[in-house]
């Protein structure tokens, strides 16, 4: 027999230890996960097959082809067509490079699903451009960096496939109608704090584009932008699953990327191959490590522990909300957004439950939450990327952050104690 708090203790201190050592995420949970294990009289072979049963998955394919699908795009070229659009759309306003580089963050949001990926593409674009302008470095890295959490709500989002896939029984259609609303919300809050900002420090005006100049910018990115309609629609018409779905919008992307637009050479696709590879195996490994974990989860019933414990805080729906937004902001600051959509899921589902908040709904709350955590240090992905392009320290981003931040916290407010941002879409569209 086994103390099961000296295993809950052994389980997630081992864990925060191994966190804080910088042992790599995938490791940190499998081993936590093994030492558990071991002291609970586990056998290995089960640890191996909780770990196998976490990607033995159809629905998984969609992620490794949403992956290459945005590779292919963004290497091929689609970031400067998307930026040319956006600045034959918004580009005449005061500070009009910012309101570009959002508009061009929605629409890339809509073919990459990646909030990373966003900014390595548009902000190696954008950024310069605007330093270049007149803009601030600082204001011009916060804009790139906070717009591109938009793709992590937009469709496709890999985010979100992993969330229904940890959730159980939560359909993808619903999860990439839900997050369209939100998404949009999102970029229009930017947009409307950007150009506050804009005028403030007195940056200039863009310049206006004639007509031809707008359609011929439509006419360039029109193939692009069809990868999200194919993807929405064949999902939400069920004319395909999301896995198939995936596969034809990667499909799609080579074909358009090296036949079409033709910008970058069928001899680059190897690169561009390896480097999905890469993403993919990391991204794999991390979904069956913390299967396993998960599974440990479940075993030393800490998830009925903690809906307990946080149902002990307060009855009241809304202070719970506020709890549950807290702590994920919180640990957003100190993990990675995918370990933690495959470690929190199980342990807070219950509690939503409890509380009667729909799991599409709670999806995309926790994407926005986590979203932002990619923006904060220590470990904000989108947040070194940024800075690294725009070439400025932490330290020197952080003041203009601070009204990016506040936006984005009011938007995560609003979708969490409105349900019908969230809602009506896939309730119109999908009857749910």
């Amino acid at each position: 027999m086994f103390d099961s708090s000296v295993a809950t203790t052994l389980l997630l201190g081992s864990f925060f230890v191994l966190m804080l050592l910088r042992v790599p995420i995938t490791f940190c949970l499998g081993i936590s996960s093994i030492l558990t294990g071991f002291y609970c009289g586990i056998s290995l072979p089960i640890l191996a097959q909780a770990m196998v049963r976490g990607i033995n998955s159809f629905s998984l394919l969609a992620i490794p082809f949403f992956i290459l699908s945005g590779e292919i795009m963004g290497e091929g070229g689609m970031s400067m067509r998307m930026v040319r659009l956006a600045n034959a759309m918004i580009g005449h306003v005061q500070g009009g490079l910012a309101q570009v580089n959002i508009l061009a963050s929605t629409f890339f949001g809509g073919i990459s699903g990646s909030s990373v990926a966003d900014t390595s593409s548009n902000g190696s674009i954008l950024i310069p451009m605007m330093v270049q302008k007149g803009y601030g470095a600082d204001y011009s890295v916060a804009v790139t960096i906070t717009s591109s959490v938009q793709g992590i709500l937009i469709p496709p989002s890999h985010n979100m496939i992993i969330y229904s896939l940890v959730a159980g029984s939560v359909s993808v259609s619903a999860l990439f109608m839900a997050g369209i609303v939100p998404g949009l919300l999102l970029g229009a809050s930017l947009m409307v704090i950007s150009y506050i900002v804009a005028v403030k420090r007195g940056y200039p005006l863009g310049e206006r584009v004639s007509r031809a100049e707008k359609i011929a910018a439509f006419r360039g990115s029109a193939l692009g932008l069809l990868t999200f309609v194919i993807v929405v629609v064949g999902v939400v018409t069920g004319f395909y699953t999301a896995t198939e779905a995936a596969a034809v919008a990667a499909l799609y992307s080579f074909i358009i990327t090296f036949f079409v637009y033709r910008d970058v050479p069928l001899s680059h696709f190897p690169v561009i191959l390896r480097r999905s590879l890469r993403t993919i195996a990391i991204v794999v490994a991390l979904i069956g490590a913390s299967n396993v974990f998960g599974w440990m989860l479940a075993f030393l019933r800490i998830p009925a522990m903690a809906t307990q414990a946080l149902l002990t805080l307060s009855d009241n729906r809304y202070v719970l909300l506020l709890v549950i937004n807290v702590l994920l902001l919180v640990l957003g600051c100190i993990m990675d957004m995918s370990p933690l959509i495959l470690i929190t899921t199980p342990i807070l589902m219950p509690v939503v439950a409890k509380i009667g908040m729909s799991p599409v709904h709670f999806g995309v709350v926790l994407m926005l939450n986590l979203g932002m955590g990619l923006l904060t240090p220590p470990v904000g992905s989108t947040l070194f990327v940024g800075c690294a392009i725009g070439r400025i320290s932490i330290e020197e981003l952080s003041k203009i952050m601070i009204p990016f931040y506040a936006v984005m916290f009011l938007v995560l407010m609003a979708i969490t104690y409105i349900p019908a941002i969230v809602m009506t879409v896939p309730r119109l569209v999908l009857g749910l």
